[in-house]
């Protein structure tokens, strides 16, 4: 799976229910997640590893300005495409080390992603420093296959953020069929981690008023 030529499978990467999102009750179901995890109010995504920008086009379309980066320029080409008249920008990069210099974020979107890099727990801080104070990873990993599993636990991965995070929530994927275009039986989920600067600065003013 790492060494997928992707600029290969660029052209037909949407036929897949969950990359395409072509499917109205599959884009739905994405949509209400991702309105879930993403802030409240608008802000700057970054969305790596964002193939042919689907997730960014639903961040797009909630209000988000959005920042998409792939290692595949055919991948980048489409999502160009796919958000064009848009606030959005896509570069072609390595999602371990974003190219996006000084810049930081509200949110950094990362979908099935992380598994695949060689230090899941270096890539995870650089993206923790792009944040902005209050800012979140938003993580949507999982395990798959049955014979030969590949992935990241929710475990695994909860454990690499602790040090380096504030709270951790894990919400359970596999059993919503809406979003895979059908059911599912491995280990699907999402997590959201949240900047801690942001959460001592929320809590300090609670305890105020």
């Amino acid at each position: 799976m790492t060494n997928v030529d992707w600029d290969a499978e660029a052209a037909s990467f949407d036929e897949e229910p969950d990359h395409g999102l072509r499917d109205p009750e599959v884009r739905r179901a994405w949509a209400g997640r991702l309105r879930g995890w993403l802030p409240a109010r608008a802000g700057d995504v970054l969305d790596l590893g964002c193939g042919t920008g689907s997730l960014s086009l639903l961040a797009s379309e909630q209000g988000h300005r959005v920042t998409g980066v792939d290692l595949s320029p055919a991948m980048v080409t489409l999502a160009r495409e796919k958000l064009a008249g848009r606030d959005a920008v896509f570069l072609v990069g390595d999602a371990a080390a974003p190219p996006v210099g000084e810049q930081r974020f509200d949110a950094v979107l990362v979908r099935h992603v992380l598994w695949a890099l060689p230090d899941p727990g270096r890539a995870l801080r650089r993206w923790r420093g792009l944040l902005r104070p209050g800012g979140r990873l938003v993580l949507v990993e999982g395990v798959w296959g049955s014979a030969e599993p590949v992935g990241i636990s929710a475990e695994r991965l909860t454990g690499l953020l602790a040090p380096i995070t504030g709270r951790v929530s894990v919400e359970r994927l596999s059993d919503d069929p809406l979003l895979w275009g059908g059911q599912v039986t491995d280990e699907r989920y999402a997590v959201v981690a949240m900047d801690p600067s942001g959460q001592e600065r929320g809590e300090a003013a609670a305890a105020g008023q």
